[in-house]
């Protein structure tokens, strides 16, 4: 993944109810170093920006992280949000000189964002440990959710699987970028909505995993061998959820 490809995830975000504590429980977590400008705290890894952080806007809203999809057009994303049945949550707006950016859902209710970049690109490093690895969709309309994000980034896909469960890589000009994965009625809650999953690379998932419990974490999903690596989904101490990966190489 690059910043500068539209149609790519481009940086993920953390709104939290306690900035402060998912400062400490993040920065131990991956050796990020952090850069805060009023409420809002950059993650940094060998100094290169990799993540933020910020506080909660709404009340009830739950601790969680977003995906930012890059775009070099965010009014253009917009309308192609609606016209596709998606919602426009915060319609486009300038960050100072840094960017542009604006917040939906789509047609199964999973929030996401854009990214139009300024002079921020978005993040610096992917795929090394502590940084970006993978963004996911967990939908229970798999067919609307292609549909949906083609007619709006011009995805195309591939299907898969992942240890039998069916599973569709997105692609842009046939470089992966993201995967969608159905939410089984075997393996999901009701009460738990489609949502965007972030993956974080790092070396030892197992390690990984009682690090963030020893942070005052918890285990969502254990540690799993699947062909691409091992992974485990976690949630930090305010309850946001996150995945770690530690790939095949």
């Amino acid at each position: 993944m690059t910043p500068s490809t539209p149609g790519s995830p481009t940086w993920v975000d953390l709104g939290t109810a306690d900035p402060v504590d998912a400062e400490r429980f993040y920065t131990a977590l991956f050796g990020w170093t952090s850069d805060i400008a009023g409420d809002y705290i950059t993650f940094l890894l060998n100094g290169r920006p990799v993540a933020g952080a910020g506080p909660l806007y709404g009340v009830g809203q739950p601790t969680a992280w977003s995906t930012y999809i890059g775009t070099d057009d965010a009014d253009g994303v917009a309308a192609r949000v609606a016209a596709a049945d998606g919602k426009v949550l915060v319609p486009p707006f300038d960050v100072q000189d840094q960017g542009r950016m604006a917040a939906f859902l789509d047609p199964g209710g999973a929030p996401f964002s854009v990214w139009e970049p300024g002079t921020m690109r978005g993040a610096e490093l992917f795929d090394v440990p502590g940084a970006l690895t993978w963004n996911e969709l967990n939908t229970r309309d798999l067919d609307g959710s292609m549909a949906f994000y083609q007619a709006v980034f011009g995805w195309q896909f591939r299907n898969s699987s992942m240890s039998g469960i069916p599973y569709v890589v997105a692609k842009v000009h046939e470089t992966p970028v993201c995967g969608i994965q159905p939410m089984l009625p075997e393996e999901w809650h009701d009460d738990v909505g489609p949502h965007w999953t972030v993956y974080f690379a790092v070396p030892d998932c197992d390690a990984a995993t009682d690090r963030a419990l020893a942070l005052g974490g918890a285990v969502v999903r254990p540690p799993t061998s699947l062909p691409i690596g091992r992974y485990a989904v976690l949630a930090d101490a305010q309850g946001g959820w996150f995945a770690v990966l530690a790939g095949n190489r």
